[in-house]
């Protein structure tokens, strides 16, 4: 940053390198006049740019000879970008997503179909490796009809909201299983997306039109894969998360 004595100093040094470049002023008759009326504006402003170019000249010169080399700018030392905290590890193999398309079924009447929901509070409220994907659970509402609340509610209890080993190791945010256990995704937003095509395929299209119908399905109460019970807390949880975000 530059100091202000420097900046006063050059521009006293262009104030004088300019007055020099000026013709003599208060002799007689018409030289006594106003710079204004003796000089015109183009040949005033082509002056006083010739002066600062010469004086940032002076200038540049006597700093080469103080130093005996120009000042050279630092360098970057640290890069402009860190690795990512708990990314994902290439080395694993990740299956296909499914992207295919899925119709909301005729038979569904429920009331979790797609509606607006509250940006600004969605964003707030999703923490940890959710945090930043509320555009994500409302693009993924919006292309497979789902309230982005209830997806976002499901996330949120299956992750302790982002906290989780499964979302921090494997971008799984909604408990996914996979041919080899749980599923590994390549970022949060395919597994959002995935759990969004799951949920109008295979529960509100077979007419689990409610966050019960849905955990009697989604986490069965005594399965074998649960063995601490953490399947009789889903329905609540949920439901709990649901209206906090409605």
């Amino acid at each position: 940053m530059t100091s202000p004595i420097s900046s006063n100093l050059f521009l006293y040094n262009t104030i004088a390198t300019m007055a020099k470049s000026m013709p003599a002023m208060g002799q007689t008759g018409s030289d006594s006049s106003s710079i204004s009326s003796s000089t015109s504006p183009s040949t005033f402003f082509a002056m006083l740019m010739n002066a600062m170019m010469e004086n940032m000249e002076q200038t540049n010169t006597s700093v080469t000879q103080q130093t005996g080399a120009q000042v050279s700018l630092p360098t970057l030392t640290t890069p402009l970008t860190a690795a990512l905290a708990n990314s994902y590890n290439p080395a694993i193999s990740i299956p296909p997503l499914n992207t295919q398309e899925v119709a909301t079924a005729a038979t569904d009447t429920s009331d979790l179909k797609f509606k607006p929901t509250q940006f600004i509070k969605l964003d707030n409220t999703l923490e940890g490796k959710l945090d930043g994907t509320a555009a994500h659970f409302i693009n993924a509402g919006k292309k497979y009809d789902l309230d982005p609340n209830l997806l976002s509610a499901i996330a949120i209890h299956e992750t302790g909201n982002g906290s989780s080993r499964a979302v921090n190791d494997k971008n799984n945010v909604a408990g996914m299983m996979g041919k080899n256990g749980l599923r590994s995704y390549a970022s949060v937003e395919d597994s959002i997306f995935d759990m969004a095509r799951n949920l109008r395929q295979n529960y509100l299209n077979e007419g689990k039109d409610t966050i019960a119908k849905i955990g009697a399905k989604y986490a069965p109460v005594g399965a074998a894969n649960d063995p601490t019970g953490l399947n009789n807390h889903w329905t609540q949880g949920v439901s709990n998360h649901y209206s906090k975000l409605t």
